[in-house]
């Protein structure tokens, strides 16, 4: 068994002045104005657009990100429908492999309890306790996983095993209105303490790449 901290990934992403000066492109066709763009009228023309509501021209950007994080958080994420996804799959993936080391990753629970209004009030030694048994449950999980492997299932059988916590990569391509709405979703306080883990970083990401799209949400903070 090994454990990792959730983390997320650019992938291949576009340069901040390319998706600036297309939305701006586009965005200008509504209203022929095209012969008022500037080399540096993009970014507050865009900005316009968002503070009035406009919003279907960000539509014309797009990024992509990598989450690794538990599978119950990528739950969470397929459900956003303006979105293209590519998981790693537990049907093909044989964590009994060398390719895999030969043991089951999963996400450490820590920072998401600390994340958690309840768990993170708890006594010090309680929340160790807390951890231990999770780990027990992984560890538990990972034997009876392998074992199934031993005895000829295919990874497709014996995935049944595993828990929420089982590490998973998930890459996320969202034009940049449906990044405002994952962000305003998954990093509410009322979202799950491991998500909000997750889309915290992404908005971090975000927004120093890009950030006319999301500086109303860091103001906010």
């Amino acid at each position: 068994m090994r454990t990792v901290e959730a983390h997320v990934e650019f992938i291949n992403p576009p340069e901040y002045a390319v998706v600036l000066n297309t939305i701006e492109r586009v965005g200008r066709t509504c209203y022929k104005s095209e012969d008022k763009m500037t080399e540096d009228s993009a970014e507050g023309f865009v900005r316009r657009l968002i503070q009035r509501g406009h919003e279907a021209m960000i539509e014309h950007g797009s990024v992509t990100l990598c989450f690794i994080n538990d599978r119950g958080v990528s739950h969470e994420e397929v459900r956003h429908r303006i979105a293209s996804f590519g998981q790693e799959s537990t049907r093909y993936c044989n964590y009994s492999t060398d390719k895999f080391d030969g043991e089951v990753t999963y996400i450490d629970i820590e920072r998401g309890m600390e994340l958690d209004a309840t768990v993170s009030r708890l006594p010090f030694e309680v929340k160790l306790a807390i951890i231990h048994e999770w780990m027990v449950a992984c560890l538990d999980a990972e034997r009876h996983y392998l074992r199934m492997l031993e005895l000829g299932a295919t990874p497709q059988i014996a995935r049944s095993v595993l828990n929420n916590s089982t590490k998973t990569e998930i890459c996320i391509t969202m034009n940049f209105r449906e990044w405002r709405h994952f962000i305003r979703l998954r990093n509410d306080p009322t979202a799950h303490p491991q998500m909000r883990e997750v889309a915290q970083q992404a908005l971090d990401m975000l927004y120093e790449k890009y950030p006319v799209f999301f500086e109303e949400f860091v103001k906010e903070d």
